[in-house]
């Protein structure tokens, strides 16, 4: 199964008007953006702006954060993974007090940790120690009749980890932060969602039982099975990890040899808390590869596409291309190239900042230009918007979690790699490399 995840869980939540929030939140209107003098800079004013969406677009009661920028939308639990490793950042980066990012973290895996679990198909937050993809902001329940989500889940433990290795100090807020991470990730059923297979399914509904994808083959999952296989509590056997990599496909693109995924956060999800520079598994071994240096050449193809531009879509070129998964004139789609997939003229910043760490050289020019010439139109009080179509004329209303948390991760793994070196000092990480076959560091 090779279509990307984010446009099938996102597909199978409509989008109906949601019940009312508990906060009133002003209405996101464009923002001057700032006048910025040096590449840092720039980088400092992305980076502090995409957290906010964190600090204000949540409930401070249980620290769940929306999927989108409008007071009808529900809580996206991947937004929430990627928040709580922002608000360690933001405590690096002087933005907030270790005390406030403290107490929102403790809220929110508390939260999770204490939320309802069961099979049934209301009132509940997850079951098997798995959390449903969209929930209510208020009661935390699951929302519409979304799935319960493999990959999302993995992204909202992947940030209460992060937490729970940056909060180290003896107060009590802090070791419970640690506890409760602890907790909630060895609830984790990973057997159960294989279903009997050797490969993790994609997700399970009540009503009707597990969806029949499973994740084989390279996309944003990478993350899920190092977590399946490093779990202290039932982990995944190493021959998932061989269960994964048999749908591995290697082709070139634009003279770049790689295993492709045509949009671009499939290349950065995993890469947003695991350094895999240096240290490839046997499958990439064989290839000449590691996974870092895969994504690298996924960016430089997608530049590529953009610069000959086979579909002569307006505005592409070197310095305008981000092709991913996100909103455009025509609704949301699993955007991306090579290969060519839903490729509509539609890109989106986050596509580029978040290939920040793969190939700065080429990035930062970029973000220059779309700065420049788009950011008048693009910028809000909570940084870019999701994307922008230059043919049409059309630029997105909303800013995504699933957005700027990836911004705020990977500006800072290029600037001090701060969350690379957390993430690292992991034992489920570094047992899970280990197990999937990972060379050393």
């Amino acid at each position: 199964m090779r279509r990307p995840s984010r446009a099938l869980l996102l597909a199978l939540a409509v989008l109906a008007v949601a019940t009312a929030s508990p906060a009133r939140l002003p209405a996101l209107q464009p923002s001057p953006p700032p006048d910025v003098g040096t590449d840092d800079a720039l980088l400092e004013a992305i980076q502090r702006a995409s957290f906010s969406f964190f600090r204000e677009q949540s409930n401070p009661a249980n620290g769940l954060v929306r999927d989108r920028s409008r007071a009808d939308s529900k809580c996206s639990i991947a937004a929430v993974g990627f928040g709580l490793s922002a608000w360690c950042i933001a405590v690096e980066r002087g933005w907030v007090s270790r005390d406030e990012a403290a107490g929102r973290v403790d809220v929110t895996l508390t939260a999770f940790l204490r939320g309802p679990q069961g099979p049934m198909p209301d009132g509940v937050m997850g079951h098997q120690g798995w959390f449903y993809h969209f929930l209510e902001m208020d009661s935390g329940h699951r929302a519409w009749k979304c799935e319960l989500s493999s990959i999302d889940t993995a992204l909202l433990l992947a940030g209460a980890m992060d937490a729970s290795v940056f909060f180290d100090g003896h107060a009590p807020v802090e070791r419970r932060i640690r506890t409760s991470a602890d907790a909630i990730l060895a609830r984790v059923n990973w057997r159960w969602m294989c279903n009997g297979s050797d490969v993790l399914s994609m997700g399970w509904h009540p009503e009707s039982g597990f969806i029949a994808r499973h994740w084989v083959g390279y996309n944003e999952a990478m993350l899920l099975y190092i977590l399946a296989l490093g779990a202290r509590k039932g982990p995944l056997p190493p021959s998932a990890w061989d269960g994964w990599t048999r749908g591995y496909v290697l082709a070139e693109h634009h003279g770049q040899r790689y295993v492709d995924f045509a949009p671009l956060f499939g290349h950065q999800y995993s890469h947003c808390w695991i350094d895999f520079r240096g240290r490839p598994d046997a499958w990439m071994a064989r290839a000449g590869l590691d996974y870092f240096e895969n994504s690298r050449r996924a960016v430089l193809a997608q530049r590529a596409h953009c610069i000959h531009n086979p579909l002569q879509h307006a505005g592409y070129s070197a310095d305008l291309w981000g092709i991913t998964a996100c909103d455009g004139p025509n609704g949301y789609a699993a955007r991306g190239a090579p290969p060519i997939e839903n490729d509509d003229g539609t890109l989106a910043p986050t596509a580029m900042v978040a290939s920040l760490p793969f190939a700065p050289e080429i990035v930062m020019p970029s973000l220059r230009v779309l700065h420049r010439e788009w950011g008048t139109r693009l910028w809000t009080r909570h940084g870019y918007r999701d994307a922008f179509n230059p043919g049409k004329d059309w630029v997105a209303e909303d800013v995504l979690g699933i957005d700027q948390g990836p911004m705020v991760l990977m500006i800072e793994n290029y600037r001090t790699g701060a969350t690379w070196r957390r993430m690292a000092a992991h034992p489920v990480i570094r047992t899970g490399l280990r197990r999937a076959g990972f060379a050393a560091p």
